[in-house]
């Protein structure tokens, strides 16, 4: 499988700036070959989350408030960005986000700037969820913490029908597996999902077989097909016999609207491509953009990338649309987009 013929053409964002340029050479030749040597290790071997304790020096976009959250079982924080209401002050809608870092490492820290821009384009408070990872806790109980941050959110005062759901790499993972978990428990069924370079299939098959196989500036295969024997094996020290259900291979038809962002080049493209073709086939809403040569989760560096912050907007007039829309009584089959092109513009968030 090459190419995987979509049943939702993407809207495709040229533009490759010197930064992102410059960006994408220095994971190449740094983080690639890290990651690459990881994956030969004949052990699992989990370095300490150092990224994430040095992750609190970091600056985070200006005026942006935060408080700490706890949940049953983990610790989350509550964020809004200059100017942003919470229920209390009348804005009724609201984001649960999950960062990425391959259930392995990352954290709040190192998602925090990356959310409080994510809150400002929006203008909606975020709940962004410090969920227990491997290797401490499977990624089950990852989704699990996440079901906790969705039921504080309605303990707040928040509809089910007002809460986005939003994640990169892992976190999109995350995003999916909530909304799902959320909606079969009865909880509601929330406005949209955004996943930023999600992963959202262990099986490496599909990756193995896409033209971005050997492309991207991130990952290899190997380091994913590392990251599915570490996380089977972690479900097999718990006890856990029963198989995961990946996001592309959920029931999908009561699923509310859906964006993707992924980088043209992304091993995690093959994902995208997947999940984008069976909402659509589902009867969901779902917006694929793709853009240039960006790297895996690029609006991450929103502070000095212009196609990052360009994203960032397109984040934010996808979940300000939401409120717009109506839900319908029953899924109806939805005609695929058209394929776009644009360019991005940037503008500063």
């Amino acid at each position: 499988m090459a190419h995987l013929t979509l049943a939702a053409e993407p809207q495709y964002f040229r533009g490759t700036s010197l930064q992102s340029q410059a960006l994408a050479h220095g994971l190449r030749h740094t983080v690639r070959p890290m990651l690459g040597l990881w994956s030969h290790v004949p052990f699992e071997y989990f370095p300490p989350n150092v990224i994430e304790h040095a992750a609190r020096l970091l600056p985070v976009h200006a005026g942006t408030m935060w408080r700490t959250v706890d949940l049953r079982t983990s610790t989350s924080e509550w964020l809004q960005a200059k100017g942003v209401a919470d229920i209390t002050h009348g804005n009724t809608r609201a984001i649960l986000y999950f960062h990425g870092g391959a259930f392995l490492t990352c954290g709040l820290n190192t998602h925090r700037r990356l959310v409080s821009r994510i809150s400002y384009a929006t203008g909606q408070p975020v709940l962004n969820v410090g969920y227990r990872q491997m290797p401490h806790e499977p990624i089950d109980e990852s989704i699990s913490d996440g079901v906790d941050g969705f039921q504080w959110l309605l303990d707040q005062g928040y509809r089910a029908e007002d809460i986005t759901l939003a994640g990169d790499s892992a976190g999109g993972y995350l995003a999916f597996s909530v909304a799902r978990a959320v909606i079969d428990k009865g909880l509601g069924r929330p406005a949209g999902i955004v996943a930023l370079s999600p992963l959202l299939d262990f099986d490496p098959a599909g990756k193995q077989a896409h033209r971005n196989a050997h492309r991207c500036q991130v990952f290899t295969l190997n380091a994913v097909a590392k990251l599915t024997e570490v996380s089977l094996r972690m479900d097999s020290r718990r006890g856990i016999t029963s198989r995961r259900v990946d996001p592309v291979n959920m029931p999908l038809a009561d699923m509310p609207p859906v964006m993707i962002h992924v980088g043209s080049r992304e091993l995690l493209m093959a994902d995208a491509e997947l999940m984008a073709n069976r909402l659509v086939s589902a009867g969901v809403s779902c917006d694929l953009q793709v853009w240039e040569k960006q790297i895996h989760v690029f609006q991450a560096a929103a502070s000095w990338v212009p196609e990052a912050r360009a994203a960032i907007e397109q984040i934010g007039t996808f979940i300000r649309g939401l409120a717009e829309r109506e839900v319908p009584e029953a899924v109806q089959p939805v005609v695929a987009p058209r394929s776009r092109t644009r360019t991005a513009k940037a503008s500063v968030v």
